[in-house]
Parts: C-alpha cells; structure tokens; sequence
C-alpha cells in the first residue's frame, strides 16, 4: 500500500500496524560512534572543541538499566505514534477533496501528466488502495461473527457468519409488484411471520394497494398488522432487522437502494426470472427463516459504491439545500450507494459519448464508444459481463471499469483496486452530453462542467447464503448463465485405442 495501513479484521483483508516496527533513528550532529572515531568534531580546531564540550575522549557507555528504560520510552513513543494514527477509510472520514497529511511517502511518479481538471494541489493519497473497511454491523441488531481461527487477522471470507445481538423483532418484505403468481407466497411468509414468530412485518404502502390483496377478506386481519413506509418519504433505516425479498434479483437491487447507510441481513428468495442473486428456494421456507432468526446461517458481504454527482448550477437562481462550492461554481451534489454499477452512457445522441476517466486524480484515459460501466464484483455479472468483462466473485475488493462498444481494438475492460477514487467528466471535445443512472435507476443527464465521483462505499449488502459464498456463487453460475455448458467430447472406441497402440509399436520395432 501507498501511505496507508492495512485494514481492519473482519473483511477478506485484516488490519495491522502501520508499516515500521523499529523505532526512528535519531539523527544529531554526531552519533557516540563519530564521537568515538572524531568524525563529529572533524575540521574543527582545539580550543573549538574545548569550547563545544568535546575532550577527545570516548564518551561513558550507558549501563544496563539505561539502556532498558531507553527501549521501554521508545516502545512507548511507537505504541503512541501507532494509536494516534488513523486510516480515514477505516474511521469514516470520507472526504472527496485532496490534499490530507498522509504517513508515508507522495506519489512519485503519476499515471498521466494530465491533472484532473481544476485541480491545484498535488494529490495525496488519504485512503488504502484495498478500499475502506466495511462495517460489520447490519441494522440495529445484526452484526458478522467474529471467527476466532484466522491467520495473521485475516478472516476467511468463507467463515463468515450470521449472529444477533438480540433476537430480531423488525422485518421488511419486498415483494415484485405486478407479479400475481407471488400473491400466495406473500400471504404465507407474512402469516408465518407474524403469527408464528411474532414479528412486526414492514410492507412498502403500494404492495397492499393490490387488487387481489384488498379483495382478500381472509387476508384481513394480517394486513391490518402490517406496519407500511412510502419510498423517498419514510425512513425505516434504524427500525428493520432482517430484509425478505420474494422475486428475482430486482428486488434485491430495490432493497439496496432503500437503505443508503447500514443494510440489515438481505434473505432473497427465487421467484423471479433469472435469480442469479437470490438462491433460497421457497418450498421449504419455514426452516430456512428460522435458521435465519436463530443466527445459523452464512453471509456474503457483496461490496458497493458510493457514487457523488456534483452539477454546475447555470444561471440558475434556485435555493439548493445540498449546494456546494466547488471551485467557486455554486453546484448541486447528489449521493447514492449503487450495488451492481454506474453507468454512463450517450444517451438518445447518435455521437459517441467522450468522456474523461481519472483514477485518483490523474488521467488515465478517455473512452470513446457508447459509454462506460462502472462495477462492483457483485455486477460483474450483469451488464458488465454482457459487455464482455470477466466475472468477479464477491469477495473480491476490486472495481472494474468495463467500455460498452468502444470505437477501438485495444480497449479491454479493467479491475481497479477497491480503495481507489474514479472521476468521470465529459472531455472538452465532446460532441453531446452524457447520461448516467445507478443500478438502472435515477437516470440523469451530465453535462459540461459536472463530475461523477465513484470509491468504494463502507457500507455493503449482506446477503445471506443457503451454503457458503462460493458454493452458491459457483451453484448460480451454473444455474442461471450455464456457465461452460458445452457437449462433452467422446472417448475413443477400444478397438480404434488398440489399433492405435498397434501402430505405435510397429513405428517403434521399426
């Protein structure tokens, strides 16, 4: 890493000292040893050194306690030093700007010539190339166990799981709307929910407007329990324990966006389409949510991105809540925490989309095509893999950059470490403005003089596993895009082997 610590445990990297363990030399006019030799009082005359203090003589060695609580106070001093240190990524302090006193070294050396644009100030990195630390604490009661079996702090991926502070009370159910073959599932889950574990089910206001709902006069008496919340206005972020989606991985993607800070346990059920992300099964649903509720069960943490639009205000005489001076340009800011990817594309414009990429605030390329994919590994396997990236496990703490049709033979996509800032601009030369959405929704236009900032955010989804994270990783792979599905080759007949060997022999005697 450059200038920065290693992260904490917990994640699939652990968190160390920082880099250095023995204590600073100390640097003087003359160490005891150039004192010994005369090197520290060399070109100076006699009654110099008389007055500086120097005879000429080789100075008393410092005894055995001496030198004990010398080691003792430099310990001490390390141990100071180490703890007054912090890694603003792992400590929250998630600043877009530049310029924060880093331990360690500059940059030396830039990926391009080009600055970013209006940048004055040489960039310091202020964050771990291996992304910010993630919280492990999932709602107001969910938290990743601690596994005490780990080497060198480092916790296996694969070894984490589910446990509760408290039991959960809260649950919040997404269902697909518009989707009449989930109505019974639905009605079930809720049942059970409510009557059999005695939990408070949180329903979004638009699910009971169904027809088919509303008409249920058995379905009655549940849904007056229900406790319901309308998207953009109610904040149910610190009142829900464990998230339930019923459909396919749409509504996973929905409840994400739900929750811009801390994200509970997402449990996702297959009753959708594709389902690549949501691998329980609903014949059996009773004993998989108690396993849940107990705290047995698997957790992949699948990474995802804190994305920071800022738009230049153009004459415009507006009060802006969330205004911010960039430059000295009065612009508005907008936040959002994408799990699959950000994309960037042309738009309805017939040009090709020419934007600008920055990767820590140096120019390392510009994409000319229809536009450009930014990705989590848990969206590598969406658009990105349609566009010919690779595929990214989970666990992987990386972004990948992926062009969509790029007017170049060269252009391959890229992964990134997770710990890097993306800036993406529209490049002076450019023909048309860009469009840009988040996981599919939001879409807005970016115009001249605005910027998408894009890290890793602090905050990802756990999603619950019927396995482990690379089993059901492998298992959807399989499932859902037939991964290296091909017709096997046959084996050769014996006889043609034996004629084969036959031949081989005879060459030989030959």
């Amino acid at each position: 890493m450059l200038g920065g610590p290693a992260p904490r445990a917990g994640w699939p990297w652990g968190r160390g000292r920082p880099w250095g363990r023995g204590r600073p030399r100390r640097r003087g006019p003359a160490s005891d040893g150039e004192r010994r030799r005369g090197g520290g009082t060399r070109g100076l005359s006699p009654a110099s050194k008389r007055h500086l203090g120097f005879s000429g003589q080789s100075p008393p060695r410092p005894s055995t306690t001496e030198m004990e609580q010398e080691k003792v106070h430099g310990s001490e001093e390390l141990r100071a030093e180490a703890a007054s240190y912090r890694c603003s990524a792992c400590h929250g302090d998630e600043d877009w700007g530049l310029g924060h006193p880093i331990r360690g070294r500059a940059k030396s050396r830039s990926l391009s010539a080009a600055p970013a644009v209006a940048s004055t100030r040489e960039f310091r990195r202020t964050r771990s190339l291996h992304g910010p630390c993630p919280v492990t604490t999932f709602g107001p009661k969910a938290c990743v166990l601690q596994n005490p079996q780990t080497i060198m702090h480092i916790q296996d991926p694969a070894s984490q799981r589910l446990t509760w502070s408290k039991s959960p009370k809260s649950v919040l159910v997404i269902k697909k709307i518009r989707d009449a073959s989930l109505l019974q599932p639905f009605k079930e889950l809720c049942v059970y929910l409510m009557e059999e574990n005695n939990m408070i089910v949180y329903v979004e206001k638009k699910v009971l407007e169904d027809p088919a709902i509303v008409s249920d006069d058995r379905f009655g008496p549940v849904k007056r329990k229900f406790c319901t919340f309308r998207e953009d206005y109610d904040d149910i972020s610190n009142q829900i324990d464990l998230i339930v989606c019923l459909g396919g991985d749409g509504t996973l993607l929905y409840a994400s966006s739900l929750f811009q800070g801390s994200v509970p346990p997402v449990m996702a059920f297959h009753l959708g389409s594709l389902g690549f992300l949501t691998p329980f099964n609903f014949e059996n649903f009773q004993s998989q949510v108690t396993q849940v509720i107990q705290g047995n069960a698997a957790v992949v943490l699948r990474s995802r991105l804190k994305v920071r639009v800022v738009k230049e205000l153009r004459g415009k005489k507006v009060a802006v809540p969330n205004g911010i001076s960039e430059n000295g340009v009065l612009a508005a800011a907008l936040d959002a925490e994408v799990l699959n990817e950000v994309v960037i594309d042309r738009g309805p414009s017939s040009y090709l989309s020419n934007v600008d990429v920055y990767l820590d605030g140096h120019l390392i390329t510009t994409v000319q095509g229809d536009g450009v994919i930014v990705s989590t590994p848990t969206g590598s396997t969406a658009y990105a893999a349609a566009a010919g990236a690779s595929m990214i496990h989970p666990n992987v703490p990386a972004i990948m950059i992926t062009p969509i049709c790029p007017h170049s033979l060269s252009f391959r996509p890229i992964v990134v470490p997770a710990g890097v800032e993306l800036k993406i601009m529209l490049s002076p030369e450019a023909r048309n403005t860009v469009w840009v959405s988040f996981d599919g929704r939001k879409r807005q236009e970016v115009r001249h003089g605005d910027s998408i900032s894009i890290t890793t955010s602090r905050y990802p989804l756990p999603s619950i596993c019927v396995r482990d994270p690379v089993s059901d990783w492998f298992e959807s792979l399989a499932q859902c895009l037939h991964w290296n599905v091909r017709k096997k080759q046959a084996h050769f007949p014996e006889d043609e082997e034996d004629a084969d060997e036959e031949a081989g022999a005879g060459r030989a005697g030959s």
